[in-house]
């Protein structure tokens, strides 16, 4: 005799139903692929019958409900009989076959089997395939029409052929003014994952294959532009073929960049032409800035001596740029460059007479229809925490140019405005046509695996991304999280103590203006750029430990990596022999966990550099921008798995940060 295997719960009963399997006829069951045959016994278990109990048997009759219920009326069968034909009839709770009233087990099931909630015999609780038409439906919702996407927006006429490995040139989207060596690392359905040759993967970015900022290799040297090198590469040596030979990588094709085929439009604009831009940082600000470059029918917009950092590209319809002359007529306040320390005194003509410089021609400026997008609307959109993924989203609110986007299934406090015209935003079906997949809102689900050990407890995460950007699959800070939710710039700046030539040309590094008291913004806030004029911008890079009242900017710039495990520190019952550890680390003598909080990523890979037999992974944390507060947080787990020190060297740095910790508390 068989006894039916013992039930975890519904998912097993889902991935196989023992009973299912078998082929049912006159109560007597058969194994397909053999000639073996069961039936159910009273108990709700099943046993082997032979072929002259089979013949003896005969066909038990049924009620044409009790068949329709499957293998577990079945149980029934024996009482049934012995209960006579015109007994009161009675329907089981669970699989809804009928049978004799006195043969139910507590009056309300037909078997044993029934009584359990979990049994194996219950039907398959198969997870209905999420789909837009049904969950539309559901929510009596609309998809966003197609026709208010723009067509970078809308289903790509191509499929994705850029291949990992692939080099190419393309703009920095922290540095919009430099066109850098990139690589592709990563393709997922039309997107694709570029990283800078040279640097950390932190300051990978995704982008839509079609993107115009990307372009094949020797394009900025047809077009005159400079192109900013891996490092370890010297001006003037850069050949690409070389490059790419050493690399034992391969260029992209020139057909895959679709921005090489758009058709140019004249327009009256040139670089080096002034106008007034709104920072799209501080939408609050309108500033006196240039044209600092003019490529195909897009222009970069430069800030007058401002950092290269609040650039951006745009098109002639921009809502962001308008006509000298605008604030004045608007009766607006206009942001002068930092030297007008009296905004009033400063007048355009003299300003332009100083310069040498023109006004862009009222003409060029071309007026931008309304989006046409209503609140209400579905659509598939990035999400810009998580770049990598592409979620189910409604439009929360509309303004003139912009949307502010809600994710399904996630709170408000998610929410953030875009542009009508982002890249990020895509018709209701894109993923499905591209191959990209989805995050569906019922439960922050997604079509990506979650392996065990990845998940997070933040709601509706499923441990997939990272606060420091693409580099990491999973997380230890998640940036769903209340502290990181609003915070920006937890990758330092990649080109600290780099000063490239910009398309945007030599600049001061001006600071920005400080919001007025009454000015509102939906726009995250940034840290404050550091006020310094061009001579001492590169001392300032070098300057000694801040003190602990510009401890909170450090801390919003170098966020740390790891959060604190539960071995961080030590329980005090053990006993640790400082004695014996201060003979082997003298460094650490005179240190304090306090003043090491304070230091710099440099101060902390010289730290570990004097460390015995430690000299040669001090570049790893200067690498991975590891600074003071950061490195007293890693576990010794932290420094063998996530930044690949040997045992050895990881046991020296880690009982350095259990000394420094001791020495507070002594």
């Amino acid at each position: 005799m068989t006894d039916t295997p013992p039930s975890d719960g519904p998912s097993q009963g889902a991935e196989f139903d023992m009973m299912g399997a078998l082929d049912w006829q006159d109560g007597i069951a058969t194994l397909p692929g053999s000639d073996i045959k069961f039936r159910m016994t009273e108990f709700g278990t099943l046993e082997i019958v032979t072929e002259p109990e089979v013949k003896d048997a005969g066909p038990t009759p049924q009620n044409p409900a009790h068949v329709e219920a499957g293998p577990r009326a079945e149980a029934a069968g024996p009482r049934a009989e012995a209960a006579g034909p015109r007994a009161a009839m009675a329907s089981c709770r669970s699989c809804g076959g009928s049978g004799p009233l006195e043969s139910f087990l507590q009056g309300k099931y037909c078997s044993s089997i029934c009584v359990q909630p979990s049994s194996v015999t219950a039907p398959p609780n198969k997870k209905r395939p999420w789909s837009w038409p049904s969950y539309m439906e559901e929510e009596k919702a609309i998809a966003a029409p197609l026709k208010l996407f723009k067509e970078h927006q809308s289903f790509p006429q191509s499929r994705n052929a850029f291949k990992v490995g692939m080099k190419l040139e393309g703009l920095d989207p922290c540095h919009p003014s430099l066109f850098c060596v990139l690589s592709v690392a990563e393709v997922q359905g039309y997107r694709v994952r570029l990283h800078f040759d040279g640097y950390p993967e932190c300051y990978d970015f995704w982008v839509n294959a079609d993107t115009w900022d990307v372009k094949p290799a020797g394009w900025c040297e047809k077009m005159g532009h400079k192109l900013l090198l891996p490092k370890g590469c010297k001006d003037g040596e850069f050949n690409w073929n070389m490059y790419v030979k050493n690399c034992r990588g391969q260029l992209a094709p020139k057909h895959l960049f679709k921005s090489l085929n758009t058709s140019v439009t004249p327009s009256g604009f040139r670089a080096g032409m002034k106008l007034e831009a709104v920072d799209k940082k501080n939408p609050y600000l309108i500033c006196v800035a240039s044209i600092a470059a003019a490529v195909d029918n897009r222009l970069l917009i430069h800030f007058d001596n401002w950092d290269d950092t609040y650039d951006y590209w745009c098109d002639a319809s921009s809502p962001y740029i308008h006509p000298v002359g605008y604030c004045e007529e608007a009766e607006l306040t206009l942001t002068t460059p930092a030297e007008y320390k009296h905004p009033r005194s400063f007048s355009w003509d003299k300003y332009m007479e100083e310069t040498g410089t023109q006004a862009a021609p009222a003409r060029a400026f071309k007026l931008r229809p309304c989006h046409g997008f209503q609140a209400g609307m579905k659509l598939e959109a990035v999400d810009k925490r998580n770049p990598m993924l592409i979620r189910v989203a409604t439009i929360a609110e509309v303004e003139d140019h912009r949307l502010r986007i809600h994710f399904d299934g996630w709170s408000e406090e998610y929410d953030y405005w875009v542009d009508a015209d982002c890249p990020d935003l895509h018709p209701v079906g894109w993923c499905q046509k591209t191959s990209h997949p989805l995050q569906h809102p019922s439960n922050g689900s997604t079509d990506m695996l979650v392996l065990p050990g990845q998940g997070c407890p933040t709601p509706g995460c499923n441990g997939v991304g990272h606060i420091r950007g693409p580099r990491y699959g999973t997380h230890y800070t998640c940036p769903y999280s209340e502290m990181n939710l609003n915070r920006e710039g937890q990758v330092p700046d990649r080109l600290s103590g780099e000063r490239p030539i910009t398309l945007s040309g030599p600049h001061h590094r001006g600071r920005r203006p400080d919001p007025p008291s009454h000015a509102q913004t939906n726009s995250p806030t940034t840290p404050e750029q550091p006020e310094c004029s061009s001579q001492s911008e590169y001392l300032q890079l070098i300057s000694p430990p801040s003190p602990p009242d510009s401890l909170s900017l450090q801390q919003a710039l170098h966020e740390s990596v790891f959060s604190p495990g539960g071995s961080s520190s030590p329980p005090h019952r053990v006993a640790l022999c400082w004695d014996k550890h201060c003979q082997l680390l003298p460094e650490v003598l005179g240190l304090t966990a306090k003043r090491v909080a304070t230091w710099t990523a440099d101060e902390v890979a010289s730290f570990v550099k004097g460390l015995p037999g430690c000299k040669e992974h001090a570049a790893t944390f200067r690498t991975e921008q590891m600074d003071g507060e950061a490195f007293l947080l890693l576990t010794q787990a932290d420094i063998v798995k996530i930044l690949s020190i040997k045992l050895g060297p990881a046991l020296k740095i880690y009982n350095a940060i259990l000394m420094l910790k001791n020495a507070d508390e002594e």
